[in-house]
């Protein structure tokens, strides 16, 4: 019996009007459309803060690793880049085998290859021109 007495004030409860959600269809919108607004609002503030941030990195730029003032190295640039379409050992997977290339190809034509890419997949590009000559000694003489 003390359960049906809880169910009936319940049920009461219910049917005197229950919670103001129910009562007015509107109030969910406005609540979605408060919150978007707060959000809207703390991130336009967040976004005058990064603005600034920007700005004061734009007249003192910060001192980054550059190629120019890092010796380049032709063997940790290929661990980095070339494995990842000729293969680990660069014994080849989706590029070709670049042990022995050095005999195949002439200098000048890997060279070619390197600032222009290949028709057949290699992108031009990956190399900055600076570094071409020494990524085309490396490759050659790769045995």
């Amino acid at each position: 019996m003390k359960e049906m007495g809880a169910v009936n004030t319940l049920e009461k409860q219910k049917n005197k009007g229950g919670n103001a959600l129910k009562r007015n269809p509107v109030i969910p919108y406005v609540l979605i459309m408060a919150f978007g607004l707060a959000l809207i609002f703390f991130l336009s503030v967040k976004g005058i803060g990064d603005a600034k941030e920007v700005a004061k990195e734009k007249e003192h730029p910060k001192q980054t690793e550059t190629a120019s003032s890092e010796k380049f190295d032709p063997e940790s640039f290929a661990k980095k880049t070339c494995v990842t379409c000729h293969g680990n050992n660069l014994q080849g997977g989706a590029g070709p085998n670049l042990h022995g290339i050095g005999k195949k190809l002439p200098k000048d034509k890997i060279k070619d290859v390197l600032r222009n890419g290949t028709s057949g997949g290699m992108p031009a590009g990956l190399v900055e021109e600076d570094h071409i000559d020494e990524m085309a000694d490396w490759v050659s003489k790769l045995k």
